[in-house]
């Protein structure tokens, strides 16, 4: 069983069509099954708190795969205000730590941990140019970019695995993207699963 916490992007918003982690789990084993506890507009604390929830431990004890994607929205909450990347990257870091520690204390048994970075933390492609101009657009790479490094120092620290997605949405992104520019459409999904089935190793019972 995958389960999958985090944000608007696993949740699948703005795309209607199947999010990458069902897209994930059916690929790798046409039985399994795909619990997405994703959440739009959920930033790191919330998916911490979502996981006081019991039926929410529930999901997890039964998970062999769990799927973490958060910290887009703590990022773009510091390139709208203007607040500092690094200590928001640190918070998404130390949150994400936590998660990871938290989902492999309530698990009986081993479980995969897999935490994705982003392309980009806020609209990006066609409409992230026409939003924030090209110095604007610039601006939000770097705050993705200090996001993912928190989210890869965040695996590394906790023993879970950081994958990249920002590999699949190189060049033009807008044929990857939903019409609002920030969320994947159904391209992207299929994309984001791709990834995930050519370099996550383990293949759900």
């Amino acid at each position: 069983m995958v389960v999958t916490l985090g944000d608007s992007v696993p949740a699948g918003t703005a795309c209607d069509c199947t999010p990458f982690p069902d897209l994930y789990a059916h690929r790798a084993s046409p039985g399994a099954t795909s619990i997405n506890l994703a959440e739009p507009g959920f930033d790191t604390t919330d998916v911490q708190e979502q996981l006081d929830a019991g039926d929410v431990r529930a999901d997890i004890r039964a998970a062999n795969v769990v799927i973490l994607m958060a910290g887009a929205n703590d990022m773009a909450a510091a390139f709208d205000s203007g607040d500092d990347y690094p200590a928001t990257a640190r918070s998404v870091r130390t949150t994400v730590s936590s998660i990871v520690d938290t989902v492999r204390r309530e698990h009986s048994g081993p479980v995969e941990v897999l935490v994705l970075g982003y392309w980009n933390v806020v609209a990006d492609g066609a409409v992230g140019l026409s939003t924030y101009g090209p110095d604007g657009l610039a601006e939000a790479r770097q705050a993705t970019r200090d996001c993912n490094d928190a989210l890869r120092q965040a695996a590394e620290s906790s023993g879970a695995t950081y994958l990249d997605t920002s590999v699949a949405f190189t060049g033009d992104p807008t044929g990857l993207l939903a019409a609002d520019g920030d969320h994947p459409n159904a391209a992207g999904h299929r994309a984001i699963a791709d990834l995930l089935e050519k370099q996550w190793p383990f293949r759900p019972a």
